[in-house]
């Protein structure tokens, strides 16, 4: 599980770790600490980031480092191209859903599978 140091830890390795919305990186660290579904703590992470704009700059590489982060966590093969398909995609479309980001997620699991 992620809390607020590992964001920003994780946001420093792609950019300076500068947060513009600290109420919602409160928010969700606090959410995925109290969570047990991994699953939807990621997507709320997920969204956060990249919906939100947790940090600055770097947005979208934090968000596939934390996925990437959690599949392996969870010991879930995953190519690392269709986790920046999906994440494009969640970009493009401004997927704000927690639902529909929980099934893209749980899409590029099922994908890495076969």
């Amino acid at each position: 599980m992620l809390n607020e140091k590992d964001l920003i830890t994780i946001n420093k390795k792609f950019s300076n770790g500068h947060v513009v919305n600290e109420s919602t990186l409160k928010y969700v660290a606090d959410y995925v600490r109290k969570s047990n579904n991994w699953i939807k703590s990621l997507a709320h992470l997920v969204r956060a980031i990249l919906i939100d704009h947790i940090f600055e700059d770097g947005n979208k590489r934090t968000a596939v480092a934390v996925i990437a982060y959690y599949f392996e966590e969870k010991n879930y093969n995953y190519n690392l191209d269709e986790i920046n398909k999906i994440t494009v995609k969640m970009l493009k479309n401004n997927t704000a859903s927690i639902d529909e980001i929980e099934r893209l997620l749980e899409n590029a699991i099922k994908s890495s599978i076969k």
